[in-house]
Parts: C-alpha cells; structure tokens; sequence
C-alpha cells in the first residue's frame, strides 16, 4: 500500500520538476493537476462517443449499397433509381439521423438542397452483411406478389389507406394519384418492381403523411424516391438547432437547454412570431383536411423549422400520425393508469379503470401541447406591451382538455385569437 501511494504521488506531481525536489506542492497545485487528468478523461469519452454513435446512427453507405442492390436485380424502381446507382449524381452530405434505424442525411441532386431518408432495420438487425440484403428483400419488397392484377393492386392500396386514414370518401383520388406516380414511364401500367417499390414507401409512416399532407404549404415537398429511399426538400433552417448539435446529443439535451438554444441562435423576435402563426396554421390543415385528422404526438422545438423567408415548415412528420392509426392503436389497450395510453411521446387517452383498458380519443388537441412550445418559444423577448396579453392567451390555449375530437369550436376560436394578436403586432412592418 505504501509504495502504491509512493507511485500514484511521484505520477501526479512529475510535471512540476520544482515541487518534487522541494518534496511538497501547494494544494492548488495537486488540485490542478488533478482537473488536467480529469479533462484528458472526459475528452477521450466524448471522442469514444462521437465515433461510436456516429458509426451507428450514420449509415447512408449501407442505405445506398442495399437500395442499388434491390434495383440491380430488377425488384424495385423509383424516379431517382438511376441517378442514385448508375450515374450517382445523388450527393450524400452531413448525417442527420437520430434513430440507426431511419437514415437521415442532407444532399443535393439536381442542383437543389434535398433530404434523404431511408430505413434500414432488417439490413440492421442482420448478423452478416450478405445475409442482410436478402432479409430485406424478403421482408420489405414482399408485396404485391407475381401475378397480381392491377385491379387487385388497388383494392389493397385502398384497404390499407383505410385502415390507416380511416373510412374517407376522398381515398379512391389518393389511390389513383398514388397509382400514377408508381407508373413512371407513363404507359399506364404498373410494373410489379414499381408496385412493390410504391407499396414498401406507404409502409413508411412519413411518407404516408408527406402524400396526405402534399397540398399543405407546411410540409416538404417529396422530390423522388428509389424504392423505399425517398428525397424531400431540403432541412428547413431551424431544425436540428442549426445543425451544431452532434446526431447522438439531440435526444440527450434536455428541455431546458433546447430552449436555451433556440434564444440564442434562434431568430429575431418578429421572425418567430411569423414561424408561430404558420405553425398555428399548420395546426389548422391537421384538423379536419381531405384526408382526416392527425395528431402531433411529439412536440418539440426541434420540429419547428423555416425557409429562408421565415415561413414555418415542419422539419420532421415522424411524429404525426392519423386519427385512425392512434385509435386502433389505443382503443383496447390494456392499462392501470393514463400513463399506459400513450402514441408516441405525448398522444394521451384516458384509461377507463373499470374495464382496464384505454379509449381512443386523446386528452390533449393539438393546439393545447403547441401553446405549450410556444410559452418557452415567444414570451421570452415579446415587446412590453404584448407580453401580458399574449401569456393570457397562452395560458388559455394550454388549458384546453376535453377529447380531442369534441373541442373544434372553442378550438378555432383561441386559435384564430391568437393569430390575430400575432399578426397585429407584425403587420406593417419589415417582418409581414
């Protein structure tokens, strides 16, 4: 024991040649040395982290080699297919991921700044390599089968639209625009490679959102797609908190520091009450649009993004899901509490404790969990004379309760009050 003490002493002050020879260094001394090796420690964590979470979160390389590899064989075709794997002229840029199982990166292809996304969950899951393209083969781009009737290809595009939309008479439109933009040669036929290309990208829930959503100015615009791969427009500033946040911290910060983030390198305070009112509006075209209602089930600051002319867009759909969808998913459920009903992050039913099971209408409306965002978002920096008017209606919006379904009239009517307060104090200025 002694000599180890001897040894953890004589390595802790070898730096400080003076200190050794008088046999003693002042506290402050060993305390500093102490900090150097505790940065050196922590540095080399962080290093470790950022690699390893990078090398698994950041996988575009695998996306690409399984996508060109399915189009290769003659199993899938999209509009990018080629651009992607023959000419590549599909240009990979920074990782965006958050999830390893969803590839997120920004690019360019056609001049134009676009996102690429793609899932990779069976090549993920595979213990080989070679085994995972075959896996995914089997498992993605299973349907439609050979011999599968255009007629019969309809009938299950229509049936899974309604499964996940709902019964609504606008489906048949949807089913043939979808229809058309799997015939990409335009002969007025589908190939099976285009059908079983078009059926995995319905499988993928934002793209389901992105097609039902493709007339709302609020969300991106899809570009093209290569089976299950699919291109939108470009990461709206804002999101990602400007993109200086490692893939692997986002989901660690907490709260606090995403708002503080938001104060700091966010944009001006006449700026954000224009991105509010188009988030509002974006409220708007969820409630009650062609194709139903959605629900935002995780509002955060990190999905508000916007052009360059501050106009909102929402940086990531993954989130927002059909009425449909979250009732079949809740009604039924097994619970003790609330706290067993919930989609996603914040979609909420109540729990009916004398059957033990959850209902389906959600507790919360949208508007009340986006009040919620905007309290931290607007209220710091508001203009004086604002701030008190605008919190009262904030606190009014958060107040909302009821089932999601049964609020649309005291809904729009907040709603419409606070775009007006908003657009009040921005109209006839720089900012409008």
């Amino acid at each position: 024991m002694r000599r180890l003490r001897r040894l953890v002493h004589l390595v802790l002050l070898c730096p400080f040649s003076k200190g050794l020879q008088q046999g003693r260094l002042p506290g402050i001394r060993v305390k500093y040395v102490l900090l150097v090796w505790l940065g050196i420690f922590v540095g080399s964590w962080m290093v470790y982290v950022h690699y390893s979470s990078y090398s698994e979160l950041c996988r575009g390389h695998v996306c690409q080699v399984v996508i060109c590899d399915q189009y290769r064989k003659g199993i899938i075709s999209g509009s990018v297919c080629q651009d992607l794997c023959k000419l590549q002229k599909v240009e990979w840029r920074t990782c965006l991921s958050s999830a390893p199982g969803q590839q997120v990166y920004s690019g360019l292809w056609q001049d134009k700044e676009v996102t690429i996304k793609c899932g990779i969950e069976e090549a993920l899951n595979s213990k080989a390599w070679p085994d995972a393209v075959p896996g995914r083969e089997l498992v993605l781009f299973d349907k439609p089968t050979r011999g599968t009737s255009i007629q019969e290809f309809r009938e299950m595009i229509l049936s899974f639209l309604k499964a996940n939309l709902g019964d609504l008479p606008s489906l048949p439109a949807l089913v043939d625009q979808i229809l058309f933009m799997a015939d990409l040669n335009k002969d007025s036929r589908v190939s099976l490679a285009e059908a079983k290309s078009v059926w995995a990208l319905l499988q993928r829930n934002e793209f389901l959102l992105l097609l039902s959503l493709q007339e709302k100015e609020h969300a991106s615009r899809l570009l093209g797609y290569c089976g299950d791969l699919y291109l939108t427009e470009g990461i709206p500033r804002g999101s990602w908190h400007g993109a200086v946040l490692l893939p692997a911290l986002r989901p660690l910060l907490p709260s606090v520091l995403h708002r503080a983030l938001q104060q700091w390198f966010g944009p001006a305070w006449p700026w954000r009450a224009k991105i509010a009112i188009g988030l509002l509006e974006f409220v708007e075209e969820l409630f009650h649009g062609s194709y139903g209602t959605f629900y935002m089930c995780e509002t955060t600051l990190a999905n508000v993004g916007y052009t360059a002319a501050y106009d909102f867009k929402m940086a990531d759909l993954q989130q927002v899901a059909p009425e449909a969808t979250v009732r079949r998913f809740l009604q039924g459920r097994h619970c003790e509490h609330s706290s067993d009903c919930i989609y996603g992050r914040d979609c909420r039913a109540p729990c009916d404790r004398l059957m033990r099971q959850c209902k389906g209408d959600l507790i919360q409306p949208n508007l009340a969990k986006v009040c919620e965002l905007l309290r931290d978002y607007l209220l710091p920096g508001a203009p004086a004379d604002l701030r008190e008017e605008l919190g009262k209606q904030l606190r009014t919006c958060t107040t909302l309760s009821g089932l999601a379904s049964q609020v649309e009239a005291h809904h729009s009517l907040v709603l419409s009050h606070l775009k007006t307060l908003l657009w009040r104090e921005i109209s006839n200025t720089n900012y409008s």
